[in-house]
């Protein structure tokens, strides 16, 4: 255990999936093309049009953005990139996105490709529609996304309202899909009226727009001739138009402030020990009840959740319920069944090791030989055993994947852990061992201790839903006892 202090409290931030998706989200949602119409009803024009725009935190430069949309054949051309300097966990690191998407008339996703680059990590997502499939590869990996209704990227949204013939004070509806995460969640977008707003000095007349996704609300203000002019957004982002001489100009751009610790929760009263804590129960507040906040060592009800730590019992053999089996399969970031994680996995195990067993020494291999830092990217069990770094979405991912090839049904869980004495998002598994038991590979817990707050339960599509309460979740300690 001496090692585990080691881990201060930074590194369980959770970076990977939901801070991600909401960071990348707020970049994103920005922008407005089209000419300056008589009507709310006239069309999109297809002219090309370009914007350059400054990425603040507050009153900090820390990153630029640019983005171009164009006719095409039968729809318009979208090209967006960024660039960003972003502290997570207390470490800066350089990320740059590219988005490109050929869209249909309305702004619909007809097809896209989404790369994102980091210190060591490359993510590469390419989509196509295909009637009322989504055809997704994920690293060249494929699966395919039954669609119930037509998806949008998120740099598109506010053009696809304007097409629809949105009119002031008329909110419409649009299913976005996040290519970092795969998520699609409906975003709300609403034509508020008129403002007046200095920019770069002038003071225009410009029209204002809300955006609301998982109770989060972000403003743009829209300029007289159909351009963004400034955005308004979570954890104090704000974009500003800007040229193109001064958005690269890096001279001025500095790091953000560490999202980890904005995001964090204050625990009151302090907990002295909580890994040697056998019950936990608080009050929470500011949370939605469709999270999955009541079951198995969790119940909640009426504000008030109960927390018990499990007993895992070294059965001989666990036998799979029906309705677990789909947690054996892998997905497009869990690659149970790639050759290198089949290889490593029966390094580690024995075929005569009892369920109990396998899990252990898979969740302890993974705590020893996969370094503890930051990683802005997308996880996947596979790169991540190949790059042997990760904070705790890495190690989340790749335990599920190891267990899934053991044989061990597995998911991911989301929410917060106490450390350092305020609580962090994270991410961590179960593992069903003839009953679901909470496992922490970065913390080497098994069961992990009752500091563990779930709030979802899967993957990054159910990790998305984490951001409505990001900014507005309370703890109160009620009780603590060993």
């Amino acid at each position: 255990m001496k090692k585990m202090l080691k881990i201060k409290s930074g590194w369980v931030g959770m970076m990977g999936f939901g801070c991600l998706f909401l960071f990348l989200l707020a970049l994103r949602l920005d922008v407005f093309q089209g000419k300056e119409a008589s009507t709310a009803s006239d069309p999109l024009q297809a002219s090309e049009k370009e914007i350059w725009m400054n990425i603040f935190q507050q009153d900090r430069k820390i990153g630029y953005l640019h983005r171009q949309l164009s006719a095409g054949q039968t729809g318009f051309l979208l090209t967006e990139s960024a660039a960003m300097k972003i502290n997570a966990m207390g470490m800066t690191q350089d990320i740059h996105m590219e988005t490109r998407g050929v869209l249909h008339p309305d702004l619909s996703i007809a097809s896209f490709t989404f790369n994102l680059r980091s210190s060591m990590f490359l993510f590469t997502v390419r989509g196509r529609v295909e009637g009322r499939t989504l055809s997704i590869w994920v690293n060249e990996n494929k699966s395919e996304i039954p669609m119930a209704q037509n998806l949008y990227l998120a740099a598109g949204i506010i053009d696809a309202a304007w097409v629809s013939g949105l009119v002031p004070h008329q909110t419409k509806t649009f299913h976005v899909l996040d290519p970092a995460t795969l998520g699609r969640r409906p975003v709300r977008v609403t034509l508020m009226g008129e403002e007046l707003l200095t920019v770069m000095g002038r003071r225009q007349r410009t029209r204002k727009v809300r955006v609301d996704f998982m109770g989060i609300s972000q403003t743009a203000w829209i300029g007289p001739q159909g351009d963004i002019l400034q955005e308004e957004g979570v954890l104090g982002i704000g974009l500003k138009r800007t040229t193109r001489k001064d958005a690269l100009d890096r001279r001025n751009m500095a790091s953000s402030q560490d999202f980890t610790a904005l995001a964090s929760v204050a625990a009151r009263p302090p907990i002295a020990e909580g890994a040697q804590l056998s019950l936990l129960r608080l009050k929470i507040s500011g949370i939605p009840p469709t999270l999955f906040l009541d079951g198995d060592r969790q119940t909640y009800a009426a504000g008030r959740m109960t927390i018990r730590k499990e007993i895992l019992a070294d059965l001989p053999s666990a036998s799979v319920p029906g309705q677990y089996k789909e947690f054996l399969a892998p997905d497009p970031f869990i690659q149970a069944d790639h050759p290198e994680i089949q290889k490593r996995v029966w390094a580690i195990i024995a075929a005569d090791d009892p369920p109990a067993t396998r899990a252990r020494k898979l969740t302890r291999w993974i705590y020893e030989h996969i370094e503890k830092r930051p990683v802005l990217s997308v996880p996947d069990a596979v790169t991540t055993l190949e790059k042997r770094v990760g904070d705790c979405n890495e190690h989340a991912v790749l335990l599920a994947a190891m267990a899934r090839a053991a044989g061990i049904p597995a998911q991911i869980e989301a929410g917060l852990v106490h450390t350092g004495g305020r609580f962090f998002y994270h991410a961590w598994n179960v593992l069903y061992l003839g009953q679901w038991i909470t496992v922490d590979a970065l913390m080497n817990q098994i069961p992990a201790d009752v500091t563990h707050i779930r709030l979802v339960r899967g993957g990054s599509q159910q990790q998305v839903d984490l951001l409505g309460v990001i900014g507005k979740l309370s703890l109160e300690i009620l009780e603590q006892s060993k």
